[in-house]
């Protein structure tokens, strides 16, 4: 018998996680519009558990991922890993 599931610690926290790529567009070369890859997506990953993100091509799966790693900084949201602010963090660490 393991801990139940409430007691566990959460490990990652993502709380409205959104990642917007601007569209840029006109003679300057300014921001047209956003392309909304990843729209406020919310999940507690605890102790123990695993997380499948699945769906079509296309929909944010790698973009999410990216994004918790800060491979790309995303627009807005939390992410939380053992309590600690990624996004605070300087990208090195």
């Amino acid at each position: 018998m393991g801990v139940p599931s409430a007691e566990k610690t959460v490990l990652l926290k993502v709380d409205q996680l959104k990642q917007y790529f601007p569209i840029k567009g006109g003679f300057f070369g300014r921001t047209i519009n956003h392309v909304k890859a990843v729209d406020d997506i919310t999940f507690d990953i605890k102790q123990g558990e695993t997380l499948s993100i699945v769906g079509e091509s296309g929909c944010g799966k790698s973009t999410t991922g990216r994004a918790i790693l800060r491979l790309d900084e995303p627009t807005s949201g939390s992410i939380h890993f053992q309590d600690k602010d990624l996004l605070s963090l300087e990208k090195k660490k």
